[in-house]
C-alpha cells in the first residue's frame, strides 16, 4: 500500500489538532506534525518543533520528511496583536509562508495554505473567490500577502479562505462556542456584537474540505464556511438556545464600542458554491455541530 506523506504545520492549533486526529486514523497516511511548542499536544505522533519564520527550521522539517502534501495552519492569528506587533506578525504570516513555499517547491510538494475572510473590508460581503480583496487590518494585510507569495510561484498549491472557526479541539485556548458556553454557565455577563456577520466554520467541515483538495488534487483558491450567515449575536443566541443557557446574560453592543486596536470586517462571510461544485463540500447544520461538541467536550 502506497502511503501519502502529509506534513501538518501548526499541528497544536485548533484546526491542526483536528487534522492530526483525522489523519492518524487513516492507514494510508504517513504523518509528520510540527508546531512552535516544544512538544505535540497530541502524543504518539511524529513531531518536530519548528518556527516557520526560520528558513533553517522549515528546510530541515520538509527536506527530512519529504512530504507529498504540506498543510499550513500555522499563523499569527491574534488580530489585535498583529496591530501592535506588525513586525512579528509579518515575520510569521508572510516570511514564514515564503520559507514554506521555497522548501515545498524544491521537493514538488502540494501546499495547502489556510487564509481568511479578513483579506476583505467587510463592506459588501458575503464574498466569492473572485471578489477583490481590500484588507483593513495588519492581520488581513499579512494574510493577503501570504496568498500573494504563493501565487507568485509555480508551486502546486491550494489556498483556503475561511472564517470564525469553532469546534471540539481539546487543547489550547477556547473557541467562541466554548467561551460562550463556559461564560453563561458561570453566570457571567458577556458583550456580543450585532454588526459582525459571517458564516461560522466548523473545523470538521474544514478538515473534510482539505482532504477533498488532496483527494481530487485540486489547486487554486477555495472558500470554506458554514451553511448559515449569522451575526455574532444571532450565533450566540443559537449557542445559548442549544445548551439551554440564560440569554438575559447577553449584552447587545456594536463593534465600535469594543475599541479594539484592529478594525474588523463587519458584513463578511464566504460563499462556498465553488467548493460545493468542485469538491462536493457540504457544511453540517449548526445544531448538529453543537451536538458533536457537546458529546466530545462534555459541554
Amino acid at each position: 500500500m502506497i502511503k501519502k506523506r502529509v506534513c501538518i504545520l501548526g499541528s497544536n492549533g485548533m484546526l491542526g489538532q483536528r487534522l492530526v486526529f483525522y489523519y492518524l486514523a487513516n492507514p494510508r497516511v504517513e504523518l509528520m506534525c510540527s508546531s512552535f511548542e516544544e512538544e505535540s499536544f497530541i502524543k504518539n505522533v511524529g513531531y518536530l518543533q519548528a518556527d516557520i519564520s526560520s528558513k533553517k527550521d522549515v528546510h530541515k522539517l520538509i527536506h527530512d520528511f519529504y512530504p507529498d502534501y504540506i498543510i499550513n495552519t500555522a499563523a499569527y492569528t491574534n488580530v489585535d496583536g498583529c496591530e501592535t506587533e506588525k513586525e512579528l506578525s509579518w515575520k510569521i504570516n508572510v516570511t514564514g509562508v515564503e520559507n514554506i513555499a521555497k522548501s515545498a517547491s524544491a521537493i514538488d510538494a502540494h501546499l495547502i495554505h489556510i487564509s481568511t475572510d479578513y483579506v476583505f473590508d467587510g463592506l459588501n460581503g458575503p464574498y466569492d473567490e473572485n471578489a477583490m480583496p481590500n484588507p483593513i487590518s495588519s492581520y488581513g494585510r499579512s494574510k493577503l500577502a501570504s496568498e500573494n507569495v504563493i501565487n507568485s510561484t509555480s508551486l502546486k498549491a491550494s489556498i483556503i479562505r475561511t472564517n470564525v472557526l469553532y469546534g471540539p479541539a481539546k487543547y489550547g485556548r477556547p473557541d467562541f462556542v466554548k467561551w460562550v458556553v463556559s461564560s453563561l454557565k458561570s453566570k457571567k455577563r458577556i458583550n456580543i456584537v450585532t454588526d459582525q456577520i459571517n458564516n461560522p466554520t466548523f473545523i470538521d467541515d474544514l478538515v473534510q474540505a482539505i482532504n477533498k483538495l488532496m483527494e481530487f488534487n485540486k489547486v487554486g483558491l477555495y472558500n470554506i464556511g458554514g451553511e448559515e450567515f449569522l451575526s455574532r449575536f444571532e450565533f450566540t443566541l443559537r449557542i445559548a438556545d442549544y445548551f439551554s443557557l440564560d440569554k438575559s446574560l447577553i449584552n447587545i453592543i456594536v463593534t465600535s464600542e469594543l475599541k479594539q486596536p484592529a478594525p474588523r470586517p463587519l458584513k463578511s462571510g464566504l460563499i462556498t458554491l465553488k467548493a460545493q461544485t468542485e469538491l462536493g463540500y457540504k457544511a453540517q447544520r449548526v445544531d448538529d455541530t453543537f451536538e458533536i461538541m457537546k458529546k466530545e467536550l462534555n459541554l
